[in-house]
């Protein structure tokens, strides 16, 4: 069975074999030890309430319980860009027109921004290969969102998600070869490995503060702007589905959309159920549902069937030990999918 739950730090030795899958384009889980081991650390005492509120990164993992193995990983940053700088294009545009001539033109333009900072961030989501199948996907995902609405007051009312942008085939960025690589004068994975170490002074140093016109951009470049990465199209569409959506923003190397959302306008919040664990056998008609413990410092979820909206839902004895958790205690439910609006 598999369990979502706080990362420990027993989980660094296999979160490091985990990241060496990842590839390029994900930042924040390379697989550099000092850099992971940190940032484990800084989650345990996230979770533990050790560290000021807007300084925390919960990370969390997905465990196959009949084996300890670790399936998959996400996170949830409470504030982007308070340590260090967070940059964005933000997609604007600049109107020229001559009343002599008759010619009026709009032109996109790139603004290099940090209007995102102290933004809430969702971030680091990778499943193992052999795990994708069935709903492991889509509830490793939303997951975050039921913590976000069991614990509101830990995050800012705005939520992030920087998506990984569009590669060819050959893993090269079409977006950084036509404007990055310009000002920066190296590959795109040793820049992106830089950023993820938290070496981001150089973007400030190396990059143009005034608008860039897009049309100047290499038609490849300009067509993938706020695309996603074809692995990632996924997981977009889930963000989408909970609430979240793309306003214009853009990361600075491949051009991936940054999506955006309010917390409180996030499904989970609006439709998530507190209720109370019991002991037993679902009666009725039962929904796909996530199912989390109420603690911070040792928070846990499964994904179960289960009967939504009453006072209690009922658990098998095996559910409630892996939220550990007994008959009586406080949970919060989340059906997995959303619900149509069958209205009208």
């Amino acid at each position: 069975m598999l369990l979502i739950r706080a990362i420990t730090l027993d989980d660094i030795d296999p979160l490091i074999e985990m990241a060496r899958q990842v590839g390029s384009g994900m930042t924040t889980l390379k697989p550099d030890r000092d850099m992971l081991g940190e940032r484990v650390s800084t989650a345990v005492a996230s979770f533990a309430q050790a560290i000021p509120p807007e300084e925390r990164d919960y990370m969390f993992v997905m465990e196959d319980t009949s084996n300890h193995r670790l399936a998959g990983v996400c996170a949830i940053k409470a504030a982007v860009g308070l340590t260090e700088p967070f940059y964005n294009y933000r997609i604007g545009t600049l109107v020229h027109s001559s009343r002599e001539l008759g010619v009026f033109t709009r032109m996109d333009t790139l603004y290099l921004s940090n209007d995102l900072t102290g933004s809430s961030e969702l971030c680091s989501l990778f499943l193992m290969p052999e795990y994708r199948t069935g709903h492991n996907g889509k509830w490793l995902s939303k997951s975050r969102f039921l913590f976000i609405a069991q614990f509101q007051q830990l995050f800012t009312e705005k939520i992030i998600a920087e998506m990984r942008g569009y590669q060819a085939e050959d893993g090269t960025s079409p977006f950084y070869e036509g404007l990055g690589r310009h000002f920066f004068k190296m590959d795109f994975d040793h820049v992106d490995g830089l950023t993820a170490i938290g070496k981001k002074s150089f973007i400030a140093e190396l990059m143009p503060r005034q608008p860039l016109y897009v049309a100047y951009l290499p038609e490849d470049a300009q067509a993938v702007i706020g695309q996603v990465h074809r692995s990632t199209l996924p997981a977009r569409k889930l963000l989408e589905q909970e609430g979240m959506h793309y306003e214009g923003y853009v990361d600075i190397f491949d051009a991936g959309p940054v999506l955006q959302g309010r917390v409180s306008e996030l499904r989970a919040v609006r439709d998530s159920v507190p209720t109370t664990a019991e002991e037993g056998v679902p009666e009725g008609e039962c929904d796909t549902t996530l199912v989390s413990n109420t603690r911070l410092d040792d928070f846990r979820m499964i994904l179960t069937q289960a009967c939504n909206g009453g006072a209690k839902v009922a658990l098998s004895r095996r559910e409630l030990q892996l939220l550990h958790c007994q008959a009586g205690d406080p949970v919060r439910t989340l059906s997995l999918n959303v619900r149509k609006n069958t209205n009208g």
